[in-house]
């Protein structure tokens, strides 16, 4: 009898897990599902405000616009960030064939 008391006394000795919130999914975030951090992101994704709330965006790659921040803690007043550049790139001025202050445009470069 001291198997049987042991496996229905086993269930209730065992840590109950949390569960997880129901608005925050159990999986890495895909494009447009909503996040607190860019750890709740899939590969290749970042955590960025859109509008009132965060969703998973695309980490910029090569060629396409980023935004550059002059001052540190300008970041969370936009209301549409755009992730990092992706590993190996930098946001730098694009570079134009023309005059000097044609654009005031960022994108992202290789080093």
């Amino acid at each position: 009898h001291g198997a049987a008391e042991l496996e229905e006394m086993g269930t209730e000795l065992l840590p109950r897990r949390t569960p997880t919130p129901a608005w925050l999914p159990a999986a890495k975030g895909e494009e447009g599902d909503f996040c607190l951090r860019s750890s709740d992101c899939a590969a290749g994704l970042c955590c960025a405000r859109h509008f009132w709330s965060k969703i998973c965006k695309p980490v910029l790659r090569e060629g396409q616009v980023c935004t550059r921040h002059r001052r540190k803690g300008t970041h969370s007043l936009e209301i549409f960030q755009r992730c990092q550049c992706a590993e190996g790139l930098a946001c730098r001025l694009q570079r134009e064939h023309g005059p000097t202050d044609a654009s005031r445009l960022h994108t992202c470069q290789r080093h």
